[in-house]
């Protein structure tokens, strides 16, 4: 397989080597109920999540990181085994299915798909960091998107996750996703069943990124809300120490917290605000 599945464009083999650390086959490291998303994403129940290996974005404080780098290798599974799997979750009694960073296994994922309708909403959980391309196969497939915007400032995205381009680039995947999915829908439980909904994890020591993808994000995407995480926890590259970036050997403060909140407030976003109570290595899945 030739890959230009993601903005990188690498026209990589997939033998393993290429930048997302994937091989052709599809892999995944977990595939269980998980109960620490949004509340109308995650529910009583929780939602039926299947974490994938590899990553086109290359965060280096990352809290997949041994799966998102290749380090946790994961399960093989072809698009009938995908299927299945995700049948399991919805008779364990999974609120919906989610999908976290299938982007480099849509050929897969999409196959999966289409063999049985399913019957809950499926949940696309990505990085922002997508082609428009990629995500334009999925429609029709894909009930809500939850794309994270990490970065407004060009450097921060370079330096952290090897993605200058990366503010242009999910800014255009994300006006892809709303145009499929619209603002959010829900039932009479409040379970999200249909929509966008935009994440974004305050780094520690960057409260000017966060403000500026927040007034990005009002400006681009009216409607759409917002889930304003706290949860940083040091990880990967940064558990040991970022030469320049020592910041983020910490967690977030509740002072940085707060000064985004206002932020977010002041600019009229609606949606919701993580605790910090939510930081900490307990809340990392554990991954096979």
């Amino acid at each position: 397989m030739i890959c230009k599945l993601c903005p990188r464009m690498c026209g990589a083999v997939r033998d393993g080597s290429t930048p997302c650390h994937s091989a052709g086959e599809m892999r995944i490291a977990r595939a269980a109920l998980h109960f620490w998303e949004e509340p109308p994403i995650s529910g009583k129940n929780g939602s039926g999540t299947v974490f994938f290996t590899g990553c086109p974005l290359w965060c280096r404080y990352c809290q997949n990181y041994s799966i998102s780098r290749g380090r946790t290798p994961g399960r093989a599974v072809t698009p009938r085994e995908l299927s299945d799997i995700f049948f399991d979750l919805i008779d364990g009694g999974a609120h919906n299915i989610n999908l976290v960073t299938a982007t480099q296994f849509i050929p897969g994922v999409r196959e999966a798909l289409m063999m049985r309708k399913l019957p809950v909403p499926v949940v696309y959980n990505s990085s922002g960091y997508e082609r428009k391309e990629s995500l334009q196969s999925l429609e029709g497939l894909v009930d809500i998107y939850l794309p994270d915007f990490k970065y407004a400032q060009t450097k921060l995205g370079e330096d952290l996750s090897n993605a200058p381009d990366y503010p242009g680039t999910a800014v255009s995947a994300i006006h892809e996703m709303v145009r499929q999915a619209g603002p959010p829908e829900y039932d009479g439980d409040g379970m999200m069943i249909k929509g966008v909904l935009i994440r974004h994890l305050i780094l520690p020591g960057h409260t000017k990124n966060s403000i500026a993808a927040l007034e990005l994000i009002a400006r681009e995407f009216p409607g759409i809300p917002v889930s304003l995480m706290a949860q940083y926890t040091p990880w990967g590259e940064a558990k040991e120490g970022i030469e320049n970036y020592p910041e983020l050997s910490r967690t977030v403060t509740r002072r940085e917290l707060l000064k985004v909140q206002d932020a977010l407030f002041e600019l009229g976003l609606e949606g919701f605000v993580q605790s910090r109570k939510a930081m900490g290595a307990e809340y990392i899945p554990e991954f096979q």
